[in-house]
C-alpha cells in the first residue's frame, strides 16, 4: 500500500486496537510516576483533531485524563492575564490534560479575525515560549500537534457536514469564516511556528488529509513520548460469587423503566 491510499479498515482497526492497550500502560505508567502531561491539538478547521482526541481519550480512565475546550473568553477574563484562565487547567500529578485548542488561539483565529490587538499578538509571541520553558522546567511534559489538511480536502470535509445534518454543529460562523481565509491562516500559522517551535516545546506536524492514518502516527507519537513500562497488575481471579438467599427484588410494576424500543 502506497502512503497515498487511504489506510483500510481492517488495518487501522487492529493497530488502533494495539494502540489503545498501550495508552493503558501508558496512563497507568504516568499515575505510578506522578507525572504531569499536556497534549496540544491544533490546526485548521476539519484538519481532524476532534477525531484524533476521541480516540486517544477513549481507552483512558477519565478520572486522570479530561479535555479542555474553551469557549470564548468572558469579558472579565478578557481583562485576565492571557494565559490565565489556561493555567488553572493544567495537570496535577499523575495526570494528562488535552487542550482542543490552546492559548495558540491568539496566533491564529485571533490574529486573523483581528480579536486582538497587534501589540496584545506580538506580546504573545514574545511570551509565550518563555511560558512553555516555564511548564517544561516545572516537570510537566507539553507535546504539541498541528494537523496539517490540504485545501481540497478540507474542502471536502466541509461540503460533508453540509450534507450530514448530524455533523452541521462543527459548521460554525469561525469555521465558515476560516474556508474563505485559507492563505491568511496559512501566514499566521508559518509565523506562530517560527516563534513557538522551540527545543523545549517543539511543533510535530500531522499530516491529516487521511483520517485514520494520521490518528495511527499521532497517538503512536504520544506514546513515543514517555519511556513507559507495562506496570499493570496482574488479571485478578474472580471467586465464586455468595448468594444471598434471603433478599427477595421489589416487585416489577413497582419501577419504572426505560421502553424497549429496539
Amino acid at each position: 500500500m502506497t502512503k497515498s491510499e487511504k489506510l483500510d479498515k481492517k488495518t487501522y482497526k487492529h493497530a488502533l486496537n494495539r494502540i489503545h492497550l498501550e495508552l493503558v500502560k501508558w496512563q497507568y505508567w504516568i499515575k505510578q510516576k506522578n507525572q504531569r502531561v499536556v497534549v496540544i491539538f491544533e490546526g485548521r478547521d476539519a484538519a481532524g483533531k476532534g477525531g484524533a482526541i476521541k480516540r486517544l481519550i477513549e481507552p483512558l480512565n477519565p478520572r486522570g485524563c479530561h479535555v479542555v475546550a474553551l469557549p470564548a473568553p468572558s469579558d472579565r477574563e478578557k481583562t485576565q492575564w492571557y494565559f490565565q484562565r489556561y493555567v488553572t487547567h493544567l495537570p496535577a500529578a499523575g495526570e494528562i490534560v488535552i487542550f482542543d485548542r490552546s492559548w495558540y488561539n491568539r496566533a491564529g483565529v485571533e490574529k486573523v479575525m483581528g480579536y486582538c490587538t497587534d501589540l496584545e499578538y506580538k506580546e504573545f509571541l514574545r511570551s509565550c515560549p518563555e511560558f512553555e520553558r516555564m511548564l517544561v522546567r516545572s516537570g510537566i511534559l507539553v507535546l504539541k500537534y498541528w494537523f496539517s489538511v490540504s485545501d481540497d480536502e478540507q474542502e471536502r470535509r466541509f461540503q460533508k457536514r453540509v450534507t450530514d445534518r448530524a455533523k452541521h454543529w462543527k459548521l460554525s460562523p469561525m469555521d465558515l469564516e476560516s474556508r474563505n481565509r485559507w492563505m491568511e491562516y496559512s501566514k499566521a500559522k508559518d509565523e506562530m511556528f517560527f516563534y513557538t517551535d522551540i527545543v523545549e516545546t517543539p511543533w510535530y506536524v500531522v499530516e491529516a488529509d487521511d483520517k485514520k492514518r494520521a490518528r495511527l502516527n499521532c497517538l503512536s507519537h504520544i506514546l513515543s513520548s514517555v519511556k513507559y513500562e507495562d506496570t499493570l497488575p496482574e488479571p485478578i481471579e474472580l471467586g465464586e460469587r455468595i448468594k444471598d438467599t434471603s433478599y427477595e427484588r421489589p416487585a416489577m410494576d413497582t419501577q419504572h423503566f426505560v421502553p424497549d424500543k429496539y
